[in-house]
């Protein structure tokens, strides 16, 4: 009967579910499972990305040293944190000076860019552009910035104090991750059925594989497109050249997009030298993100993450209308997730029929 089909099982099991998780909204009966998510999120999603830069690192010293690998990994926390130490006296007067630059000279460039600016309409004023209604919308936008900015310094206050607390809290949690890693998968594997425990366990270490390829290389392209950004930028002659290499090297976790929101702050800094140097700036990411397509990442990644262009173009529009920056950041992770699963759970029902499983493409 077509009641004890399968699929009507299945059906009818989600669509319960679905009820219910609708009441426990209705009755805000989740709101604490919430809260507990929204402020454990943020420490595990860094000391995760950290563990997959650290994790051949510390497997690699423990196999060669024998030591212990809480030592093994004490010993790398010490050498990055000596790294950071020397890179904090080498490059820390210079950002600070540049950072003293740019809150002291940039908003006196940009306001003289914009009285060239309000000359050349006035010379070129066709009756198409009003400087007085122009004047207007600019003061009427700078009021309304700094009443929301006066609204919401209770919530900025809060989001800072909340980051300081997660890069206080992301050590300890990535300690624990590169310490107890081995014990993950068999945790898991106590709830699953024995049947299933082969291909859980298979699909398991292709999404640790997976993501190890993809973390790794993509912290790896954005140093590489930051520092060649950087030498762009002195040879280009533009002001503020190490911030800004560092603020490509930060945006550029996320591909395509990344670099591409990393170069804004040089393009406004090089129209307040020379609208010529902007031009420069787009040749420079030209070049810069040719080298990285053709030289680096294919180096990088290999063929281990076989990703259409398109597919990751639209997954990071996506991304970013729903949750912005760290939407576009976690999307392509979450998207290789989604892949392996449904991929290999196609794999076992074709298997099961005695048809061919499927390619991953």
């Amino acid at each position: 009967m077509w009641l004890n089909h399968p699929f009507f099982k299945y059906v009818t099991g989600i669509i319960l579910l679905l009820i219910t998780l609708y009441f426990l909204l209705a009755m805000d009966l989740l709101h604490p499972v919430f809260i507990i998510v929204k402020t454990l999120f943020y420490p595990i999603l860094l000391a995760g990305f950290l563990y997959y830069v650290l994790q051949p690192i510390v497997k690699w010293l423990t196999r060669i040293s024998f030591l212990p690998k809480s030592v093994s990994i004490l010993f790398v926390f010490s050498f990055i944190g000596g790294i950071l130490y020397a890179l904090y006296l080498l490059f820390a007067a210079s950002i600070q000076k540049q950072v003293e630059d740019i809150s002291s000279t940039l908003p006196e460039d940009l306001k003289e860019m914009g009285e060239k600016a309000k000359q050349k309409v006035e010379e070129n004023d066709l009756g198409m552009l009003s400087v007085e209604s122009i004047q207007q919308k600019t003061a009427s936008f700078s009021s309304n910035l700094m009443q929301m900015l006066g609204d919401n310094m209770t919530e900025i206050i809060s989001t800072v104090t909340g980051a300081t607390t997660v890069l206080v809290v992301v050590p300890f949690v990535l300690f624990y991750f590169l310490k107890d890693d081995a014990r993950f998968v068999p945790f898991l594997m106590k709830a699953i059925p024995p049947k299933w425990k082969e291909e859980i366990s298979l699909v398991l270490h292709k999404i640790d594989d997976t993501l190890s390829s993809y973390i790794y290389g993509q912290i790896t392209v954005a140093i590489v497109d930051g520092v060649l950004m950087y030498i762009a930028y002195l040879i280009i002659g533009i002001d503020y050249a190490l911030i800004l290499g560092i603020f490509v090297t930060l945006t550029a976790v996320v591909p395509f997009f990344g670099p591409i929101i990393g170069v804004i702050p040089a393009l406004v800094v090089s129209l307040t030298q020379s609208p010529a140097l902007a031009i420069y700036v787009l040749v420079s990411l030209v070049i810069v993100q040719q080298l990285e397509g053709n030289l680096v990442a294919p180096v990088v990644f290999g063929k281990r993450l076989n990703i259409h262009p398109l597919t990751i173009i639209l997954l990071l529009i996506v991304a970013a209308a729903l949750y912005g920056f760290v939407g576009m950041l976690i999307a392509i992770p979450f998207y290789t997730i989604i892949k392996i699963v449904v991929v290999h759970a196609i794999d076992i029902v074709l298997r099961k029929k005695g048809r061919t499983p499927l390619k991953e493409n």
